[in-house]
């Protein structure tokens, strides 16, 4: 709003009742000066004098708001903080530069005053932007994390399969005396070369992905349309250190093997794959086995974020335990699928039987990141819409009101809770404010901010609209400076009923509440409830975001509802609706957060899906002399394909119900946790496109590869080196 605007007609509002519009709002309009326009002030329509019209330098309007001026008195009167400012302007003086400017005045004013210049301003005249650069932040750190593990997981496993596929030569190195040392440096040598390559390609393909992002968050409503995204080398050169990093650990991970076992050893496992595992090895997949289902438990015992995050964590480390054990489960499940194949087909299941128990180690490669890419995808899906159930049930179930109040327009202002009071039949009217509280949590030498979600009520009108499950105290309480919290949260800070709670409003401004309640319905009502005249005060707009209204025992429903529903004149853009039509808080938080993940899941997994279908055609495309040698024994082409079909089926077949298992364990814990059953809510449409686009995967990644190995002439594949 400190852009330079001119006045291109009129002249600036002097009264009470006068306007200046921009010249795109009032185009929009189709107003000029000397004419009335009606603009919503808190809830109700005020009538206007529009003495100006005024414009920035460039354009008709500003590009994300319109601008409306007000007299000074007026303007004071309508922010409804008499005293105060949101912010000040300063304008420096010719010659001064805005940085030397901004460090005078922090020097001034102190620590008590934040100071921002340059794009910095943008925080502080648009609350959105912060927030989604916290929200960025966040993301940037959650699931940079969650990519980086499951990139050490799949270049691990790719690395596995092309060492297997290279036995003979390792053993022929170590035969002729190469050392343990020189095999794996070979190994991590050409590993970094090809991640190196990789690395330079991906930072710069990584810039187009973060641009796509932007527009897929953008599109969502995730952030404001005009974020721009800041480059930097930095981020590059960053993505290309921890790319190369992840390459080097996953060639050591992948070397350990072929690089200790006795030059004689090494010849006699050559041609024939070792089966059994190493100690070290099962000991580490057990154990990460039992932590992953240990930490599916945690949403049982701790409810809200806490347990939604160790949910899908869970799920993650369970499949890194289980591709650890790899050839070890895709061995037992052969041997239980090995007779269905061999009754579905004498020749060609038979043949993909046989393949895949003699070669457990070549499918559990293959295996693995189908699992993963199913687990993960379900996980991270239906985690979600559980959780959003959660809070829809649980705000249902606690709100007991026979009418809510709602406005399209924004907000509503107190004055309708007021208005709703004297409708006759209307025993009460709770105003709802929902609001966030800020923590802080030391994190060794600096502060680390917490959000998390709260709401306003009216303590002397909750009775009989919400229930929040109050375990301790009385929410009639909850007037002046008080505070309600969810029981896990006092357990957490250690409160009792009558200790005093410090926090942060959602403004920043310090709060020292004395606690009046605990709660067991965080879902719906946050971790904190405050006064509603408390929370509203500490809100940009000052409104209320919706209003629970309760009728008399002996009212008449219908009358009722109409003297509401009159309410609507009053106050353009009010909706009365049932009180079971309650919903959730939208566009909140965790509303964005949902989509936010939808939009991250989906990048992750397409860079899981073109690991799987590369897996999928390097374990096929060596099989070439294979293939060979069983058309030279009188097997057809036909039933060499049908036999690597039985065996796509047999791979996603088995990933998929290993993946289906490590994600439901979990997803039923979560639920039962936070809604009391089992069952994940969402669409099974979702799973089953899962498993579809798993076999889709599947198949067409074998068959192409498979018919691209039997183009050759047999007699002339038989002699091709590997």
């Amino acid at each position: 709003m400190l852009a330079p605007f001119s006045l291109r007609d009129g002249r600036a509002p002097a009264g009470a009742d006068e306007v200046v519009l921009d010249a795109d709002l009032a185009s929009r309009s189709g107003v000029s000066v000397g004419q009335r326009v009606k603009i919503a002030v808190r809830s109700a329509p005020v009538e206007f004098r529009v003495s100006g019209i005024a414009a920035p330098k460039t354009g008709d309007g500003l590009t994300r708001q319109s601008a409306l001026f007000f007299s000074p008195e007026k303007a004071v009167e309508l922010a409804g903080t008499p005293g105060q400012a949101h912010a000040i302007g300063v304008l420096a003086e010719p010659g001064v530069t805005p940085g030397d400017l901004a460090e005078k005045i922090s020097a001034a004013v102190g620590d008590k005053v934040t100071v921002a210049t340059g794009v910095e301003r943008s925080t502080v005249e648009f609350l959105d932007v912060s927030q989604t650069r916290m929200l960025l932040m966040a993301l940037a750190g959650s699931f940079g994390g969650f990519a980086l593990l499951i990139a050490v997981f799949v270049v691990a496993s790719t690395l596995a399969l092309v060492i297997n596929q290279r036995r003979r030569e390792f053993a022929l190195l170590r035969a002729i005396a190469a050392t343990p040392q020189q095999i794996r440096k070979l190994i991590g040598a050409e590993t970094m070369l090809v991640a190196s390559v990789a690395g330079v390609l991906g930072s710069g393909l990584g810039v187009a992905v973060g641009f796509g992002l932007r527009n897929a968050f953008g599109a969502i409503g995730v952030i404001p349309p005009d974020f721009e995204l800041a480059i930097s080398p930095i981020p590059l050169v960053a993505a290309l250190v921890l790319g190369l990093g992840t390459a080097r650990l996953a060639a050591w991970s992948a070397s350990r093997r072929p690089s200790s076992i006795r030059p004689v050893e090494a010849l006699g496992e050559a041609a024939v794959e070792r089966r059994e595992l190493g100690r070290v090895r099962l000991i580490v997949g057990f154990a990460l086995v039992a932590a992953g289902f240990a930490g599916s438990m945690v949403p049982i015992f701790v409810r809200g974020e806490a347990g939604l995050a160790a949910s899908g964590s869970s799920a993650l480390v369970i499949v890194i335990g289980l591709g650890v054990l790899g050839p070890k489960v895709v061995a037992l499940m052969t041997r239980l699928i090995a007779p269905v194949l061999n009754r579905t087909s004498r020749i060609s299941g038979y043949l993909a039987a046989a393949n895949s128990q003699a070669n457990s180690r070549r499918l559990a490669a293959a295996v693995t990141p189908v699992m993963l890419a199913v687990s993960f995808a379900l996980t991270m899906f239906y985690s979600q819409t559980s959780a959003a159930a959660a809070r829809q049930e649980e705000t249902v179930e606690s709100t007991t009101a026979d009418y809510v109040l709602a406005s399209g327009a924004g907000g509503l202002s107190p004055e309708v809770a007021e208005a709703a009071r004297r409708v006759p039949g209307v025993a009460a009217a709770t105003p709802v404010v929902r609001t966030e509280v800020l923590n802080t949590v030391q994190e060794q030498d600096k502060l680390r901010v917490e959000r998390y979600p709260a709401q306003g009520l009216d303590g002397a009108q909750v009775r009989g609209n919400v229930d929040l499950g109050v375990v301790s105290g009385k929410i009639t309480d909850l007037t002046g400076n008080t505070v309600a919290m969810s029981e896990s949260e006092a357990g957490w800070y250690e409160k009792k009923i009558g200790d005093e709670v410090e926090f942060f409003f959602g403004d920043g401004a310090p709060a020292k509440l004395r606690l009046v309640a605990t709660y067991t319905r965080d879902q719906a009502f946050g971790r904190y409830v405050l006064p509603a005249e408390l929370a509203r005060a500490h809100t940009g707009d000052r409104m209320d975001d919706s209003v629970l209204v309760r009728r008399q025992p002996d009212a008449d429903p219908a009358a009722v509802t109409a003297a509401l529903n009159r309410l609507g004149a009053r106050y353009p853009g009010l909706a009365v609706t049932p009180g079971s039509a309650v919903a959730a808080p939208a566009n909140g938080q965790q509303d964005a957060q949902f989509y936010v993940n939808l939009v991250a899941v989906g990048v992750i997994l397409g860079y899981v899906v073109i690991s799987v279908a590369n897996t999928l055609v390097m374990s096929t495309a060596q099989r070439s002399r294979e293939f060979a040698l069983l058309r030279l024994i009188g097997t057809t082409k036909r039933q060499v394909v049908r036999m690597m079909r039985f065996e796509a089926l047999a791979t996603v077949g088995v990933a998929a119900l290993l993946g289906t298992v490590v994600a439901g364990i979990p997803l039923m814990l979560l639920n039962l946790g936070l809604r009391g059953t089992p069952l994940p809510s969402g669409t099974v449409t979702v799973f089953g496109g899962v498993i579809a686009g798993a076999l889709l995967l599947g198949l067409l990644s074998l068959g192409l590869a498979t018919r691209v190995a039997l183009r050759s002439k047999p007699i002339e594949a038989i002699g091709l080196r590997e």
